[in-house]
């Protein structure tokens, strides 16, 4: 093959071969535009190939199987014409300048074809908080330059560089019918859908898994550190933890804390009627006119307590910072309507119980610090006692907050419990 090589490189110039260009105009058809596109890639390449290079090695039989066994990623292998394709290929083997060229052509299409297929938003229920984090398919240009600047195509094609690893375990795992049963099959095919959102690439990134109640920190596709966490209840449903995609752009030192008014109304106000005043002092509690940022601190005395604790009244109690604050020393920020954040905890007994179901939504950290270090590089410290203390991170890193009830450890699948019920709720993903 070394031999035919400037042959091919002479030949392949898509523009003027009319195998080629009847491929495009086939491609067109569904995708107008992308025969265009794979053709200026070949020009900007001098008519090198991809799929035939010297390093691409058995790149274009690794790419026939990952299309044959599409199902797994719930896509259907039709799409693709594999039978078509693969009798390209072994054409291909015969050397002849033209046969290699039309595979070539034609590895390179599919392989597009494949990818922006899978790099779509699953449509699970994620919130998008920031809109750039949203799965969109890769122009063709842009699918085909990474695979060519991977450094090897072959080992592109075996870890599916495009995808996160998250993805491509579940999906081998799906491919090789690593399930015992088909609850099992269902649950990769269920979870393999949420992990499609999930990043690929060397950047850094966080995901919080509330159905493992665990916390990830990854670098160059690697998970580098991680930690038990505190998540949303299962019940009632405002309690669970949303799935999210977000930046986390800064940390808050010394935070106060906002009591929701479910809490206000079923916890606290019930402590003041029982213990008066006192009680709001001793928890470093204060009563605030609105819940605006100018609000001011009013007197207690000037509440209906009762009404609070029917729920006819709903106030502002907000908690100083302190050893008892419920957010500990420091929350890490990525703005959202749904007022969900990653924060630190005095209640760290919770973190040593099985089951870690017991916030209203937002992720409590075992070791928030921890976290903080790995986020800036360094340690982060409050200056002084003085409240809200806001630290901007110098580059945004993203966290992902996904629900996943499959995840790969090793050569092997752990499942979890449903927590949330949203299994049963996606099944019908499973079903394609």
């Amino acid at each position: 093959m070394a031999a035919l090589l400037p042959l091919v490189a002479a030949t392949l110039t898509i523009t003027n071969a009319a195998p080629a260009a009847a491929q495009r105009k086939a491609v067109a058809r569904e995708n107008p535009g992308m025969g265009n596109a794979i053709a200026e890639f070949y020009r900007s390449r001098g008519g090198a190939p991809l799929w035939f290079s010297p390093t691409a090695g058995p790149a274009p039989h690794q790419l026939l199987q990952l299309l044959s066994t599409a199902h797994a990623d719930n896509l259907n292998p039709n799409r693709y014409r594999v039978a078509q394709l693969s009798r390209a290929v072994q054409a291909a083997s015969r050397r002849h300048p033209a046969a290699v060229q039309r595979a070539e052509v034609m590895l390179s299409e599919a392989f597009v074809t494949y990818v922006r297929d899978l790099k779509r938003d699953p449509n699970v229920g994620i919130i998008y908080v920031d809109p750039e984090l949203k799965p969109t398919p890769p122009s063709p240009r842009t699918i085909l330059d990474q695979a060519a600047s991977s450094g090897s195509v072959s080992r592109y094609m075996e870890r599916m560089g495009w995808m996160s690893p998250v993805y491509v375990q579940l999906r081998r795992a799906h491919a090789a019918r690593q399930y015992r049963n088909e609850h099992e099959r269902q649950l990769l095919a269920v979870n393999i859908e949420r992990a499609r959102a999930l990043p690929s690439g060397s950047h850094r990134y966080a995901i919080v898994n509330p159905a493992a109640q665990r916390l990830y920190m990854y670098e160059d596709g690697q998970v580098v550190d991680m930690m038990r966490v505190i998540a949303g209840k299962p019940s009632p449903q405002i309690a669970q933890t949303p799935m999210m995609s977000a930046f986390i752009r800064f940390v808050v030192l010394n935070p106060y804390w906002n009591a929701p008014a479910d809490i206000t109304a079923q916890r606290l106000a019930p402590n003041v009627l029982k213990q008066g005043p006192s009680y709001l002092k001793a928890k470093g509690y204060q009563v605030m006119s609105d819940w605006t940022d100018n609000a001011r601190v009013v007197s207690p005395a000037s509440v209906d307590w009762r009404a609070v604790v029917a729920g006819r009244v709903p106030i502002r109690l907000r908690q100083n910072p302190g050893p008892a604050n419920s957010m500990g020393q420091m929350k890490f920020m990525f703005p959202n309507e749904q007022g969900i954040w990653l924060h630190d905890t005095p209640s760290k007994e919770l973190l040593d119980e099985a089951a870690r179901l017991a916030s209203n939504g937002c992720v409590r950290l075992a070791d928030a610090p921890r976290f903080a270090r790995w986020l800036f590089g360094r340690p982060i410290k409050a200056q002084g006692a003085r409240p809200e203390q806001k630290v901007p991170l110098p580059v945004p890193v993203p966290v992902y907050i996904t629900y996943l009830t499959a995840v790969p450890s090793g050569s092997s699948i752990v499942y979890f419990d449903d927590v949330y019920g949203l299994d049963r709720r996606d099944r019908r993903l499973a079903s394609r």
